[in-house]
Protein backbone atom coordinates (compact mmCIF):
# COMPACT_ATOMS: atom_id res chain seq x y z
CA UNK A 1 0.00 0.00 0.00
CA UNK A 2 1.04 3.58 -0.99
CA UNK A 3 2.74 5.89 1.44
CA UNK A 4 -0.52 8.43 2.71
CA UNK A 5 0.37 12.24 1.25
CA UNK A 6 2.02 14.34 4.40
CA UNK A 7 1.74 18.17 3.98
CA UNK A 8 5.16 19.77 4.04
CA UNK A 9 4.18 21.49 7.41
CA UNK A 10 3.38 18.08 8.95
CA UNK A 11 7.14 16.90 7.45
CA UNK A 12 8.91 19.83 9.18
CA UNK A 13 6.22 18.71 12.66
CA UNK A 14 8.13 15.23 12.35
CA UNK A 15 11.64 16.85 11.70
CA UNK A 16 11.41 18.94 14.63
CA UNK A 17 10.20 16.34 16.84
CA UNK A 18 12.96 13.85 15.47
CA UNK A 19 15.34 16.78 16.68
CA UNK A 20 13.59 16.99 19.97
CA UNK A 21 13.92 13.63 20.67
CA UNK A 22 17.90 13.35 19.72
CA UNK A 23 18.38 16.63 22.07
CA UNK A 24 16.85 14.67 25.20
CA UNK A 25 18.25 11.26 24.15
CA UNK A 26 21.82 13.30 24.35
CA UNK A 27 20.85 15.38 27.55
CA UNK A 28 19.34 12.09 29.45
CA UNK A 29 23.42 10.48 28.17
CA UNK A 30 24.93 13.58 29.85
CA UNK A 31 22.44 13.43 33.13
CA UNK A 32 24.00 9.22 33.13
CA UNK A 33 27.65 10.19 32.80
CA UNK A 34 27.17 12.86 35.47
CA UNK A 35 25.63 10.59 37.80
CA UNK A 36 28.12 7.93 37.38
CA UNK A 37 30.54 10.62 37.96
CA UNK A 38 29.33 11.38 41.54
CA UNK A 39 29.14 8.12 42.54
CA UNK A 40 32.79 7.40 42.57
CA UNK A 41 34.00 11.52 43.45
CA UNK A 42 35.41 11.15 46.55
CA UNK A 43 34.47 15.35 46.93
CA UNK A 44 30.97 14.52 46.32
CA UNK A 45 30.58 11.16 48.63
CA UNK A 46 32.24 13.54 51.47
CA UNK A 47 30.11 16.42 50.78
CA UNK A 48 27.14 14.03 51.20
CA UNK A 49 28.26 12.69 54.37
CA UNK A 50 29.07 16.06 56.21
CA UNK A 51 25.62 17.18 54.69
CA UNK A 52 27.10 19.92 52.56
CA UNK A 53 25.09 21.26 49.67
CA UNK A 54 27.70 20.09 47.01
CA UNK A 55 31.10 19.09 46.71
CA UNK A 56 31.96 22.83 45.50
CA UNK A 57 32.09 23.30 49.00
CA UNK A 58 35.55 22.29 49.35
CA UNK A 59 36.60 24.40 46.78
CA UNK A 60 36.49 27.46 49.26
CA UNK A 61 37.33 25.18 52.48
CA UNK A 62 40.91 24.44 50.47
CA UNK A 63 41.14 28.14 49.52
CA UNK A 64 40.44 29.44 52.82
CA UNK A 65 42.69 26.51 54.32
CA UNK A 66 45.26 28.52 52.55
CA UNK A 67 44.88 32.42 52.75
CA UNK A 68 42.27 32.50 55.97
CA UNK A 69 40.35 35.22 54.00
CA UNK A 70 36.93 33.78 56.04
CA UNK A 71 37.08 34.86 60.30
CA UNK A 72 34.30 35.40 62.99
CA UNK A 73 32.72 38.18 62.55
CA UNK A 74 33.00 39.21 59.31
CA UNK A 75 30.39 40.42 56.67
CA UNK A 76 30.61 38.15 53.20
CA UNK A 77 28.63 38.67 50.49
CA UNK A 78 28.25 35.35 47.85
CA UNK A 79 27.26 35.86 44.70
CA UNK A 80 25.82 33.18 42.61
CA UNK A 81 25.28 31.18 45.87
CA UNK A 82 23.03 28.40 44.82
CA UNK A 83 22.56 25.61 45.76
CA UNK A 84 24.29 26.98 48.80
CA UNK A 85 27.33 25.52 49.34
CA UNK A 86 30.04 28.43 49.31
CA UNK A 87 27.33 30.10 51.77
CA UNK A 88 27.47 27.20 54.04
CA UNK A 89 30.92 27.07 54.63
CA UNK A 90 31.27 30.81 55.08
CA UNK A 91 28.10 31.17 57.65
CA UNK A 92 30.32 28.40 60.14
CA UNK A 93 32.78 30.10 59.41
CA UNK A 94 32.41 33.83 60.47
CA UNK A 95 30.20 32.21 62.78
CA UNK A 96 26.47 32.55 63.03
CA UNK A 97 25.40 36.16 65.08
CA UNK A 98 28.95 37.63 65.01
CA UNK A 99 29.50 37.34 61.28
CA UNK A 100 26.86 37.40 58.57
CA UNK A 101 27.09 35.78 55.06
CA UNK A 102 23.96 37.04 52.28
CA UNK A 103 23.45 35.15 49.51
CA UNK A 104 22.48 36.32 46.12
CA UNK A 105 20.99 34.43 42.86
CA UNK A 106 18.57 35.15 40.01
CA UNK A 107 17.31 31.08 40.93
CA UNK A 108 14.49 30.85 43.85
CA UNK A 109 16.54 28.20 46.63
CA UNK A 110 16.72 28.22 50.16
CA UNK A 111 19.60 29.77 51.54
CA UNK A 112 21.19 27.31 54.67
CA UNK A 113 20.30 28.51 58.23
CA UNK A 114 21.83 31.21 59.10
CA UNK A 115 22.51 32.79 55.57
CA UNK A 116 20.19 36.23 54.14
CA UNK A 117 19.19 34.97 50.47
CA UNK A 118 18.13 37.63 47.82
CA UNK A 119 16.81 36.21 44.75
CA UNK A 120 17.02 38.62 41.81
CA UNK A 121 19.71 39.41 39.05
CA UNK A 122 22.99 39.94 40.26
CA UNK A 123 23.58 42.12 37.11
CA UNK A 124 20.73 44.51 38.06
CA UNK A 125 21.39 47.73 39.55
CA UNK A 126 18.06 47.45 41.94
CA UNK A 127 19.82 44.37 42.98
CA UNK A 128 22.87 45.51 43.76
CA UNK A 129 21.07 48.39 45.38
CA UNK A 130 18.90 45.66 47.43
CA UNK A 131 22.22 44.53 48.77
CA UNK A 132 23.60 47.71 50.07
CA UNK A 133 20.22 48.91 51.92
CA UNK A 134 20.19 45.50 54.27
CA UNK A 135 24.28 45.18 54.66
CA UNK A 136 24.37 49.46 55.82
CA UNK A 137 22.34 48.24 58.76
CA UNK A 138 25.39 47.24 60.96
CA UNK A 139 22.86 44.37 62.96
CA UNK A 140 20.68 43.27 60.06
CA UNK A 141 21.69 39.51 59.80
CA UNK A 142 23.32 39.23 63.25
CA UNK A 143 21.79 38.27 66.28
CA UNK A 144 21.80 40.35 69.57
CA UNK A 145 25.10 40.18 71.55
CA UNK A 146 23.24 39.87 74.87
CA UNK A 147 22.11 36.67 73.35
CA UNK A 148 25.47 35.74 72.33
CA UNK A 149 26.34 35.03 75.99
CA UNK A 150 25.75 30.48 75.41
CA UNK A 151 27.68 31.20 72.25
CA UNK A 152 31.48 33.04 73.70
CA UNK A 153 34.27 31.36 73.69
CA UNK A 154 35.66 30.52 77.00
CA UNK A 155 37.36 33.61 78.66
CA UNK A 156 35.79 35.72 76.35
CA UNK A 157 33.91 38.73 77.60
CA UNK A 158 30.87 39.77 76.06
CA UNK A 159 30.21 43.64 75.63
CA UNK A 160 26.76 44.51 77.13
CA UNK A 161 24.30 46.83 75.08
CA UNK A 162 24.93 50.40 76.07
CA UNK A 163 22.47 52.24 78.15
CA UNK A 164 19.86 54.74 76.23
CA UNK A 165 22.07 57.56 78.88
CA UNK A 166 25.37 56.55 77.40
CA UNK A 167 24.08 56.15 73.62
CA UNK A 168 22.96 59.92 74.35
CA UNK A 169 26.30 60.40 75.52
CA UNK A 170 28.12 59.32 73.05
CA UNK A 171 25.70 61.12 70.24
CA UNK A 172 26.19 64.33 71.73
CA UNK A 173 30.12 63.98 71.74
CA UNK A 174 30.54 62.95 68.24
CA UNK A 175 32.60 65.66 65.62
CA UNK A 176 30.46 67.06 63.31
CA UNK A 177 32.37 65.32 60.60
CA UNK A 178 31.81 61.89 61.60
CA UNK A 179 28.27 62.35 61.97
CA UNK A 180 28.75 63.87 58.20
CA UNK A 181 29.29 60.47 57.19
CA UNK A 182 29.17 59.39 52.88
CA UNK A 183 27.35 57.47 51.45
CA UNK A 184 30.58 55.50 49.96
CA UNK A 185 32.07 55.08 53.34
CA UNK A 186 28.81 53.44 54.81
CA UNK A 187 28.71 51.07 51.46
CA UNK A 188 31.75 50.03 52.13
CA UNK A 189 30.62 47.37 54.78
CA UNK A 190 31.72 43.99 53.44
CA UNK A 191 35.02 41.89 54.13
CA UNK A 192 34.63 39.49 51.81
CA UNK A 193 33.04 39.42 48.26
CA UNK A 194 32.44 35.48 47.30
CA UNK A 195 31.57 34.48 43.34
CA UNK A 196 31.05 31.29 42.25
CA UNK A 197 28.88 32.84 39.48
CA UNK A 198 27.69 30.98 36.07
CA UNK A 199 25.49 31.75 33.33
CA UNK A 200 21.89 30.24 33.96
CA UNK A 201 20.86 27.78 31.52
CA UNK A 202 18.53 28.82 29.22
CA UNK A 203 15.43 26.43 30.22
CA UNK A 204 13.37 25.21 27.12
CA UNK A 205 11.58 22.09 28.31
CA UNK A 206 10.27 20.47 31.28
CA UNK A 207 8.99 23.34 32.82
CA UNK A 208 6.13 20.88 34.42
CA UNK A 209 8.86 18.98 36.80
CA UNK A 210 8.80 20.11 40.49
CA UNK A 211 12.54 18.95 40.09
CA UNK A 212 13.32 22.09 38.16
CA UNK A 213 13.60 24.26 41.36
CA UNK A 214 17.10 21.98 41.79
CA UNK A 215 19.84 23.83 40.76
CA UNK A 216 22.02 20.85 39.60
CA UNK A 217 19.39 20.98 36.79
CA UNK A 218 19.48 24.89 36.20
CA UNK A 219 22.74 26.08 36.30
CA UNK A 220 25.40 25.61 33.63
CA UNK A 221 28.78 23.78 33.94
CA UNK A 222 30.43 24.06 31.28
CA UNK A 223 28.88 24.46 27.62
CA UNK A 224 30.85 23.24 25.91
CA UNK A 225 32.47 26.10 24.05
CA UNK A 226 35.62 26.67 26.11
CA UNK A 227 35.28 30.72 24.13
CA UNK A 228 31.83 31.67 25.22
CA UNK A 229 32.37 30.18 28.54
CA UNK A 230 35.78 31.99 29.20
CA UNK A 231 34.00 35.13 27.95
CA UNK A 232 30.88 34.99 29.76
CA UNK A 233 33.21 34.11 33.20
CA UNK A 234 35.15 37.20 32.34
CA UNK A 235 32.24 39.43 32.42
CA UNK A 236 30.72 38.19 35.82
CA UNK A 237 34.39 38.56 37.47
CA UNK A 238 34.17 42.21 36.48
CA UNK A 239 30.62 42.77 37.44
CA UNK A 240 31.57 41.44 40.69
CA UNK A 241 34.81 43.35 40.91
CA UNK A 242 33.22 46.68 40.46
CA UNK A 243 31.07 45.49 43.23
CA UNK A 244 33.34 44.71 45.47
CA UNK A 245 35.00 48.79 44.49
CA UNK A 246 32.11 50.39 46.13
CA UNK A 247 31.48 48.09 48.69
CA UNK A 248 34.73 45.79 49.96
CA UNK A 249 36.31 47.43 53.03
CA UNK A 250 40.08 48.24 53.10
CA UNK A 251 41.76 45.45 53.86
CA UNK A 252 38.80 42.96 52.73
CA UNK A 253 39.49 39.59 50.09
CA UNK A 254 38.12 38.86 46.92
CA UNK A 255 37.63 35.34 45.27
CA UNK A 256 35.79 34.30 41.96
CA UNK A 257 35.44 31.54 39.67
CA UNK A 258 36.39 31.62 36.28
CA UNK A 259 37.16 29.88 33.31
CA UNK A 260 40.60 29.65 32.02
CA UNK A 261 41.16 31.70 28.23
CA UNK A 262 42.59 34.81 27.05
CA UNK A 263 41.21 37.25 28.59
CA UNK A 264 42.04 35.95 32.20
CA UNK A 265 45.71 38.12 32.82
CA UNK A 266 43.69 41.77 31.48
CA UNK A 267 41.60 40.79 34.42
CA UNK A 268 44.61 39.81 36.84
CA UNK A 269 45.87 42.95 36.31
CA UNK A 270 43.23 44.98 37.02
CA UNK A 271 43.11 42.67 40.72
CA UNK A 272 46.59 44.05 41.16
CA UNK A 273 45.64 47.38 40.74
CA UNK A 274 43.38 47.06 43.98
CA UNK A 275 44.88 44.59 46.27
CA UNK A 276 47.92 44.01 48.00
CA UNK A 277 48.70 40.38 46.49
CA UNK A 278 46.44 38.34 44.02
CA UNK A 279 46.83 35.04 43.46
CA UNK A 280 45.32 32.20 41.13
CA UNK A 281 43.98 28.86 42.28
CA UNK A 282 42.95 25.26 41.15
CA UNK A 283 42.01 23.64 44.24
CA UNK A 284 42.76 20.21 44.26
CA UNK A 285 38.74 19.71 44.21
CA UNK A 286 38.34 21.32 40.76
CA UNK A 287 38.28 18.77 38.45
CA UNK A 288 41.54 18.38 36.58
CA UNK A 289 39.97 18.19 33.37
CA UNK A 290 38.25 21.79 33.76
CA UNK A 291 39.39 25.13 32.27
CA UNK A 292 37.86 26.27 36.47
CA UNK A 293 39.92 28.43 38.18
CA UNK A 294 39.98 31.13 40.80
CA UNK A 295 41.48 34.61 41.36
CA UNK A 296 41.95 35.23 45.28
CA UNK A 297 42.47 38.83 45.86
CA UNK A 298 44.09 39.78 49.40
CA UNK A 299 43.76 42.45 51.28
CA UNK A 300 42.00 45.57 49.27
CA UNK A 301 44.13 48.89 49.66
CA UNK A 302 43.56 51.41 51.10
CA UNK A 303 43.86 54.15 48.10
CA UNK A 304 42.89 52.47 44.64
CA UNK A 305 43.02 54.59 41.28
CA UNK A 306 39.44 53.39 39.79
CA UNK A 307 41.14 54.55 36.42
CA UNK A 308 44.32 52.09 36.93
CA UNK A 309 41.81 49.24 37.83
CA UNK A 310 38.94 49.51 35.24
CA UNK A 311 40.38 51.85 32.67
CA UNK A 312 37.91 54.41 32.74
CA UNK A 313 40.49 57.09 31.86
CA UNK A 314 39.00 57.32 28.37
Amino acid sequence: MADTYKPPYQKRLLLSSSLFNLQQCCHASSNTRWVTRQKSDRFAIEAKVQNLKSRAAFKLLQINDRYRILRPGMTVIDLGFAPGSWSQVAIDLVRPGLGRVVGVDVIPVQPPKGVNGIQGDFLSLDTQERVRELLRDENAGRARKTALLSEAEPGVVQQEEASYIDRERAATSDDEGKKAETDEHRDRCIDVVLSDMSAPWEITSGLWKRSLSNPYYRMMNTSGNRFKDHAGSMDLCRSALYFAYDTLKVGGHFVCKFYQGAEDKAFEKQLKAMFHKVHREKPESSRSESKEAFFVGIKRLAKVDKNAVFDESS
